[in-house]
């Protein structure tokens, strides 16, 4: 993957993932669609009149990371687009004025040491597999959007994963979330 890779989620009623569920967490919601395309790259920008909403994100380079760990989930992390996982998630959050207040080490001590983001998250994979994009310095209305890829027979992996994260600490600092479950056709 080429770094750094404008993605846009179009959020209407066509795209090649159909919406299972569409529910707001925390904070105001997305439009519900009946349908999500993902455009990467060049795609993004022959976007025309949407239907719905359009979300933006860029991949970057991994923040709050170790290289310890950083090799660890590159050892365990699948590639998307495989075959079998044809269960999809797009979560956008965003996190709170006081998380963007803090410093750079401060973040990383709330998101490994204490929520324990990526150690408690290793065994989900390669089971499922993520990307995140980047958002909040695009002037988007939120920070970050996560995309997830799964099999089926993984939907309650997922969910476990999903409990993990959202009891950490790090997700305190979150004040915005929706989350849409697609399954690709």
């Amino acid at each position: 993957m080429a770094i750094p890779l404008p993605v846009r989620f179009v959020g209407g009623a066509t795209g090649a993932y159909r919406v299972l569920s569409q529910k707001t967490l925390i904070g105001s919601p997305l439009a519900p669609v009946l349908r999500v395309a993902l455009l990467e790259g060049g795609a993004s920008e022959r976007l025309t009149r949407p239907d719905g909403w359009v979300l933006s994100g860029v991949t970057s380079h991994q923040r709050y990371v170790e290289r310890t760990e950083a090799d660890a989930l590159r050892a365990k992390q699948a590639a998307l687009g495989r075959s079998e996982a044809t269960r999809t998630a797009l979560i956008p959050i965003s996190k709170s004025e006081a998380w963007w207040e803090l410093t750079q080490d401060e973040r990383r001590a709330i998101f490994e040491a204490r929520s324990r983001h990526i150690a408690g998250t290793l065994k989900y994979l390669p089971m499922i597999a993520r990307r995140l994009h980047h958002s909040r310095d695009l002037g988007e209305p939120f920070d970050f959007l996560t995309w997830f890829e799964y099999a089926p027979e993984h939907d309650a992996l997922f969910d476990e994963l999903l409990a993990l994260l959202r009891a950490s600490e790090e997700w305190t600092y979150v004040v915005r979330e929706v989350e849409l479950r697609l399954e690709r056709d």
